[in-house]
């Protein structure tokens, strides 16, 4: 029976690894092909490879503009994420008041919240907040998308902490503030990785509220490039996919260097002491 399990769960991670992996590998020999060689074959290169899709990409979309853009966007949404929902994880856990089910179970119930149905409530306040249109407008909105992802992984991981040791912070003259900063901050290393780099990949990747939240050229995301690759009457296939496999490989990137620190993270935030 052990050997029939073992065999049936590499059979499931073997389907699971090529229908994660199949897509983005035709994507990629794709964007070296004309459109006469993606429509005929789904593999080979009759036709050698064509590296000049890469360069039809940044000519037909301004993809400078939109990976500065992104790279703004993810950073600073990321770094304004961390700082404001790690400090309200830590009050969740540590502090015990009145409303603190209450509180959690509304940030937790954001989860639920289907993002269509925030589009018109964000439109809204970011133009009479004047900042529709803008990057500050993506950055404050993309940092309370994750807000309930960053606080599950931080809230989880807080509990593995003894409380011992910020007693004694406290013991020898330590505040609140000075506690959280020099005692727990640097024990939670790895969920910092984890919420970081699951936000970065939200700011990176995200679509909806981007092409929503937005209408110039100088304010989107990279995300936004596909729509220059396709009209209504002809589409240059070879330089949209091209423009896919930049717009996914840092993303890819991102996550394959940080999978250890991720996986650590949501494996360490599991068990409660």
């Amino acid at each position: 029976m052990k050997i029939v399990r073992k065999v049936t769960a590499g059979i499931f991670l073997i389907f699971i690894v090529c229908i994660s992996i199949v897509p983005f590998l035709w994507v990629l020999s794709s964007s070296f092909k004309g459109n006469a060689e993606i429509m005929s074959s789904a593999i080979g290169f009759s036709g050698g490879l064509r590296f000049d899709n890469y360069i039809k990409a940044f000519q037909m979309a301004p993809m400078v503009t939109f990976y500065k853009n992104s790279i703004i966007v993810a950073v600073l949404s990321t770094i304004l994420n961390l700082l404001v929902f790690s400090m309200a994880a830590y009050v969740l856990v540590r502090c015990k008041f009145r409303l603190n089910g209450i509180i959690t179970m509304l940030f937790s119930a954001a989860l639920v919240i289907p993002g269509a149905a925030l589009l018109q409530p964000l439109y809204q306040t970011l133009n009479t907040a004047h900042l529709y249109d803008t990057l500050t407008g993506l950055i404050i909105v993309y940092a309370a998308l994750g807000m309930p992802t960053t606080l599950y992984i931080m809230m989880s991981y807080y509990k593995t902490i003894s409380s011992t040791l910020e007693e004694a912070a406290y013991i020898d003259g330590a505040g609140f503030f000075q506690t959280f900063a020099r005692i727990v901050l640097p024990l939670t290393r790895p969920a910092f990785a984890t919420a970081g780099v699951l936000q970065f990949l939200l700011c990176w990747n995200e679509f909806q509220f981007a092409l929503t939240l937005t209408t110039g050229t100088e304010q989107r995301t990279l995300p936004i490039a596909l729509y220059y690759f396709k009209s209504a009457f002809a589409s240059d296939y070879g330089a949209m996919f091209a423009a896919t496999v930049l717009v996914t490989l840092p993303s890819i990137v991102v996550f394959v260097l940080m999978q250890k620190q991720v996986i650590s993270g949501l494996a360490a935030g599991a068990v409660k002491e």
